[in-house]
């Protein structure tokens, strides 16, 4: 399936569609909702049946490499089957797609796939040809805008969820834990239609469209994210960027001011992002050059068109046997969307979360054989496999000190707009 050549002097947003219907294989990494730190480019791509991708199925522990219409297990690490493919492939070769949740194997994350069936844990496509091009931003709603409110009900399952967290707090297991749920929303739109509807309503810095239209591997993965998992600069120097502490705007110039000042001076919050804040610092240390990781950013309140939001900025430089794709999985899951510490912490999300996380709460972008890399974390994110069925991670940080209720509504705004954009009403219950 070989649709026209994209127009390279053109916006994206006008031919998508047509790529999307024409490619099974493409993507765009959207530029238009970038900031300053992030960069405004774009890169759309797309690739022949020829070219190269791999999906990863963590239930059956495989990664399949698929080209010319066929389909070969090759490994069953995606980490180490990518680094092997950017070691022997061209020197300027590109892959783009995510990791999901549950891509490291040596880490404890439930597999969307059941049965064979599912959304691949990981995808990731070498395209022939890639367009880089300046970043066309969307009509966005203007800030104050609010999406449809979330549901108040309390539903039994997070409930649950939410009270065994608090017994392996107050237990010393863990110091905060990232609780989140599924929603599941269906529609008659195209992925295409419904990602050009979503950047409208939701611009982010880490927005993108993915799609893997191949026969048992099928993905679709919408992106409005506004977290950076990590950067790999040229110089060998390593970036990230975690969120912890989110509010949402105000319907007021005077109430929007409001939330900002509460949120850059909530205890909670700023408790919440350095927790984080040193999980992230740990992780650099074990692939950075000693003495090299340093904290620039911190604390600082970035605002989007449905909320606030509390950043850091880690940064170090990556020792010199540390490949960009190694420090890439050494960071992996981000701790933003764990908790601390890392590992016993995603035990505790494995015992209460009762459904797979699947792409969200993952990492998709770019990675380069020149040792460049560029990766948001998956949030404020649709995925489908094509079914009509649309899912859509949210939840949050919990501490000895949350409330069930206001988790539980701080989750749903965050969805909301997200869901909004695609379905203009109410989705269904939680999983």
């Amino acid at each position: 399936m070989n649709g026209p050549t994209p127009d390279p002097t053109g916006d994206p947003a006008d031919w998508l569609p047509a790529l999307a219907a024409g490619r099974r294989r493409c993507f765009w990494l959207d530029g238009g909702g970038g900031r300053d730190w992030s960069g405004r480019r774009s890169h759309v791509g797309w690739l022949t049946d020829d070219d190269v991708s791999l999906s990863y199925d963590a239930a059956a522990r495989e990664v399949t490499r698929h080209a010319g219409g066929r389909a070969e297990v090759v490994g069953d690490d995606p980490f180490a089957v990518l680094e092997h493919e950017l070691a022997t492939g061209a020197a300027d070769a590109q892959w783009f797609g995510y990791f999901g949740y549950a891509a490291r194997p040596d880490l404890p994350a439930h597999p969307s796939r059941r049965d064979g069936a599912g959304l691949p844990d990981a995808v990731w496509m070498r395209p022939s040809r890639v367009l880089v091009l300046p970043g066309h931003p969307g009509a966005a709603a203007p800030p104050g805008v609010r999406p449809t409110p979330p549901d108040l009900e309390v539903p039994a399952s997070y409930r649950a969820a939410f009270a065994r967290v608090q017994e392996h707090l107050h237990a010393g297991n863990t110091y905060e834990v990232n609780l989140t749920h599924r929603v599941t929303a269906r529609s008659d739109l195209t992925p295409a239609a419904a990602y050009l509807r979503l950047r409208a309503a939701n611009p982010a810095p880490y927005a993108g469209f993915v799609q893997h239209d191949v026969p048992g591997a099928e993905a679709w993965l919408l992106s409005s994210s506004p977290e950076r998992y990590a950067v790999v600069g040229a110089d060998r120097t390593v970036e990230t960027r975690p969120i912890k502490g989110t509010t949402p705007r105000g319907a007021t110039p005077a109430e929007d001011a409001r939330a900002r000042a509460e949120l850059a001076t909530h205890p909670r919050f700023r408790a919440e992002n350095l927790m984080v804040l040193d999980l992230l610092r740990n992780d650099l240390s074990m692939v950075c050059e000693p003495g090299s990781v340093e904290v620039p950013h911190l604390l600082q309140v970035e605002s989007y068109a449905a909320v606030h939001q509390l950043v850091s900025t880690v940064r170090g430089r990556l020792r010199p046997e540390v490949s960009a794709l190694a420090a890439l999985r050494a960071l992996f899951p981000a701790g933003s969307m764990t908790g601390a510490p890392k590992l016993r912490t995603m035990e505790v999300i494995a015992e209460v979360e009762t459904t797979p996380r699947g792409a969200y709460a993952g990492a998709f972008g770019r990675i380069g054989a020149d040792g460049t890399a560029d990766l948001g974390v998956v949030i404020r994110s649709l995925t489908t496999t094509g079914d009509g069925a649309w899912r859509l991670g949210t939840g949050g940080g919990v501490t000895v000190h949350s409330e069930v209720a206001s988790e539980h509504a701080e989750a749903g705004w965050k969805a909301a707009r997200v869901l909004d954009a695609l379905t203009g009403s109410r989705s269904t219950p939680p999983d």
